[in-house]
C-alpha cells in the first residue's frame, strides 16, 4: 500500500476509532445519542429546540481554520476539550480563510483541483468527515462554513473570488449530499462578509448556494448566515429569505469593549416573521482591542471579564445562544506564532484560558431553569441598570416564577418584583466567574427589593437569580432536572410574539 493510503487509512478509521474508546473525557462520554429529532426553531420563532421539543442552547466556539491548520488527533484534543467545557456548536470553514485555497491542510492536500468549485478534492474532504463524526460522538454540533466570504467578493483576505451564481449551486448541493444524513450539521453561509453593500449585492450566489444545499438535503438542517462586524444583522439584508432560518451579527472586535449587542438583539427579535438571532463572533478573548489599521499596544486586550459581559447580555437580551471565540485557537495558532506575546500560549494552552470556561457556565446557568421561556425584561430593574460597560440586562420566564439580572458591575440594584407571578422569592448571586451560588435569602414580592452584591466594582460582574419559592427550583446552575426535557404549556398570552412554527421539513 503506498504511503500516502497508508496515512489516509490510518487517520480515518484507526484514529477515530481509537479516540472515541479512549479519548473522549467523562462528560462528553454522556453526550446526547442524537433521538431528539433535528433542529429547529420553536414555535414563538426565538429560540431553538429539537424535533421532539427538547430545548437547544447554541453555545459556539469559532473554529474557523479547524479543518485547515490541524491534524486529526489536533482536531479530537480540540473536540474533547470543547465537549467538556460544555460547548455545543463549533464553527469551521470548509474553504478556509488563511489562503485555504492556495496552501494545504497538514496532509497536503488543497480542497479544489485548479480553483474550481465544482471539483472538490475527495482526500481534502476527508478530514471534514471525520471531524463531523467526532463531533457528533461528541454531542457536538458542526456550524459548518462552506467557504469563507473572500472566495465571494474579496474586500479583503487571500481570496481568489471563485464563486458565481452557477458553481455556488453545484458546491453547494454536493457538500449538501455529502452530509445530508448527518444530525450535526448546522449550515452558515456568509465567511465574515456583508450580504450587500454600496459596492455590490452578493445575495444572488448566497442563495443560490443555499439552494443547492436545500436541494439535496430537503432543508433538514438549520441554515444561516455569518455577516462581518459592526452593527449590522443578515436580518438587514436576508431577513425574509426562506432558507435563512436564524439571523447572526458580529459585535466584533473593535474599541468598545462594550459594543450594544443587546440592542442588536432587541432589534432582531422585534422582526416578523420571528427567527433567532444571535452574536456569533463578539470580542474573543486574548484578542487585541481594536487593531485596525494597525493595534495600539494602549489598546490591550480583550479579558474573560470583557467576554463575559458581551456573552451574558445578548443572551439576557433574548439570544437563542452565543458563540465565544479565542485569538489563537479560531487560528489554531502554534506556540512560536504567539509567542511575540504569550510565550507559553499557542492554542493548545489558549483551550484553558479563563473565558472558555466561564461561557459553559453560562449555559449551565441558562439551562437550570426553563430555557425556551425567557422573556426578555430589563423593566425589571427600577434602579441599577446603568449604561455602556454598566448597562444591566434581564428576563423572566413566561410563567413568571423566575427572573435573571446580569450586573456587568458590582453595585446596588433596586429590582421590582411585580413583574413576577409569585408571592414569595428565594433570590441567589450567580457568580459567573466560578458558577458558585449564595443564596441571599426568602423575601415578599409585595414590594421592591433593594440588594448589592458580594463584591463591588468593574470586573466584579454577577446575576441575581429571583424564584418562585413554591417552585423549588435548583440552586443556579446545577444540572437541569429531567422534567425541563419536557416543554411546559405556557399560555400564548404571556409569549413575547405570536406563534410561528418552522416547516415541518425540518
Amino acid at each position: 500500500m503506498p504511503i500516502r493510503l497508508q496515512i489516509y487509512w490510518f487517520a480515518l478509521f484507526l484514529l477515530p476509532a481509537a479516540g472515541i474508546a479512549q479519548s473522549i473525557p467523562a462528560r462528553a462520554k454522556a453526550a446526547p445519542t442524537w433521538t431528539h429529532g433535528r433542529l429547529r426553531v420553536t414555535p414563538d420563532g426565538h429560540y431553538l429546540q429539537y424535533t421532539d421539543g427538547t430545548p437547544f442552547f447554541w453555545l459556539g466556539d469559532t473554529g474557523w481554520e479547524l479543518f485547515h491548520r490541524l491534524t486529526l488527533e489536533e482536531i479530537r484534543t480540540y473536540l474533547d476539550d470543547r465537549a467538556a467545557k460544555g460547548f455545543t456548536v463549533i464553527q469551521a470553514v470548509a474553504l478556509a480563510e488563511f489562503d485555504g485555497l492556495r496552501r494545504p491542510n497538514r496532509y497536503g492536500d488543497l480542497p479544489l483541483h485548479h480553483l474550481d468549485p465544482t471539483q472538490p478534492d475527495e482526500h481534502y474532504f476527508s478530514i471534514v468527515d471525520s471531524t463531523v463524526k467526532m463531533a457528533q460522538s461528541r454531542g457536538l454540533f458542526i456550524g459548518l462554513l462552506p467557504t469563507w466570504g473572500d472566495k465571494v467578493t474579496k474586500a479583503w483576505g487571500e481570496g481568489p473570488v471563485i464563486f458565481d451564481s452557477t458553481n455556488a449551486y453545484t458546491y453547494g448541493r454536493w457538500l449538501g449530499n455529502r452530509y445530508k444524513d448527518a444530525p450535526n450539521i448546522i449550515w452558515i453561509l456568509g465567511g465574515d462578509r456583508p450580504a450587500l453593500t454600496k459596492d455590490g449585492d452578493w445575495r444572488p450566489i448566497w442563495r443560490r448556494m443555499a439552494a443547492g444545499i436545500i436541494a439535496a438535503t430537503g432543508h433538514r438542517c438549520l441554515i444561516t448566515y455569518h455577516p462581518g462586524g459592526g452593527p449590522n444583522s443578515t436580518s438587514q439584508w436576508i431577513h425574509n429569505e426562506p432558507w435563512l432560518d436564524l439571523n447572526m451579527f458580529q459585535s466584533g472586535h473593535g474599541s468598545g469593549h462594550d459594543t450594544p449587542c443587546w440592542q442588536l438583539v432587541t432589534r432582531d427579535r422585534a422582526l416578523s416573521p420571528a427567527k433567532p438571532t444571535l452574536d456569533a463572533e463578539p470580542n474573543y478573548e486574548d484578542h487585541p482591542v481594536n487593531p485596525w489599521p494597525k493595534w495600539n499596544p494602549e489598546n490591550g486586550r480583550f479579558n474573560d471579564y470583557d467576554v463575559r459581559k458581551q456573552l451574558y447580555r445578548s443572551v439576557f437580551a433574548g439570544a437563542c445562544g452565543v458563540t465565544y471565540g479565542h485569538h489563537a485557537v479560531w487560528q489554531f495558532m502554534s506556540a512560536r506564532e504567539e509567542a511575540i506575546n504569550y510565550p507559553d500560549r499557542g492554542w493548545l494552552n489558549a483551550l484553558q484560558r479563563p473565558g472558555a470556561t466561564q461561557a459553559g457556565y453560562l449555559r449551565r446557568l441558562i439551562e437550570s431553569r426553563p430555557p425556551l421561556e425567557r422573556l426578555p425584561d430589563t423593566a425589571l430593574i427600577m434602579d441599577g441598570q446603568g449604561i455602556g460597560g454598566e448597562h444591566a440586562e434581564a428576563f423572566t420566564g413566561a410563567a413568571g416564577d423566575y427572573a435573571m439580572i446580569y450586573l456587568p458591575v458590582g453595585k446596588p440594584v433596586v429590582i421590582n418584583p411585580a413583574h413576577l407571578r409569585a408571592r414569595n422569592l428565594v433570590a441567589w448571586w450567580f457568580n459567573p466567574r466560578d458558577a458558585t451560588a449564595q443564596k441571599i435569602g426568602a423575601f415578599s414580592a409585595g414590594k421592591p427589593l433593594s440588594l448589592t452584591p458580594p463584591s463591588q466594582g468593574a470586573g466584579n460582574d454577577w446575576v441575581l437569580v429571583l424564584d418562585d419559592a413554591g417552585h423549588a427550583y435548583p440552586p443556579p446552575a446545577t444540572s437541569p432536572p429531567a422534567a425541563r426535557d419536557a416543554p411546559r404549556q405556557i399560555p400564548s398570552s404571556t409569549l413575547a410574539a405570536p406563534p410561528h412554527s418552522a416547516p415541518a421539513s425540518k
